[in-house]
């Protein structure tokens, strides 16, 4: 089953203090590792974000950079949500994996694995993704491109909730081994832990 990805490039990095997308972990910055992953599980990725010249020089030469918009009357980026339903205007495949830029235990067998699934998806399942005790886990799943009119009605009503969407929606869950996949790198204890976890062992 073929797919595209999307990269999701967009956030504030509050927490972190720096740009979360350009901190080398095991020397190479985090958005590039994400899109390398991605990039060998399909070769239909991008990257959307906001600052596309921020990322340009970063990226593997095979990504395609895609300008996230304010929409009209907003000041500021309107959070993954919005940026996920631009993106998914420029995708021609029926499904698309969806990632954050900030997930440095991310593995290419366990995505492999979550292909194996899309073929035998009910048809009217929109997403399949992981979950954890607070709810879906959105930003690293796959989701139907046909979701997209949903999506847009869902945006225009004025909805940024990824987790308010999908409860509207049917979610197959995918199977979850090492949750260590999920770990999102949002604050710098977070940091502290992925690179102490890096550290050969002596």
């Amino acid at each position: 089953m073929s797919f595209s990805a999307l990269v999701l490039a967009g956030g504030q990095s509050s927490r972190m203090g720096q740009d979360k997308a350009l901190i080398p972990i095991k020397g190479m910055p985090l958005l590039r590792q994400v899109c390398t992953i991605a990039l060998k599980c399909t070769r239909d990725v991008f990257v959307v974000t906001p600052w596309p010249e921020r990322y340009r020089d970063i990226l593997p030469k095979h990504c395609h950079l895609l300008q996230e918009m304010l929409i009209l009357g907003e000041a500021q980026s309107h959070g993954p949500l919005v940026a996920f339903a631009q993106g998914l205007t420029q995708v021609k495949r029926d499904w698309v994996l969806l990632l954050a830029c900030d997930l440095p235990q991310l593995q290419v067998e366990v995505l492999q694995s979550w292909a194996n699934h899309l073929t035998n998806t009910p048809k009217n399942v929109i997403a399949l993704l992981p979950r954890s005790p607070k709810g879906w886990e959105p930003l690293c799943g796959f989701y139907r491109r046909q979701c997209l009119p949903q999506l847009i009605d869902y945006i225009n009503q004025g909805g940024r909730s990824f987790q308010q969407w999908l409860a509207q929606h049917p979610v197959q869950e995918l199977p979850v081994r090492d949750r260590q996949v999920l770990f999102n790198c949002n604050t710098p204890e977070d940091l502290h832990v992925v690179n102490y976890s890096l550290k050969p062992r002596v």
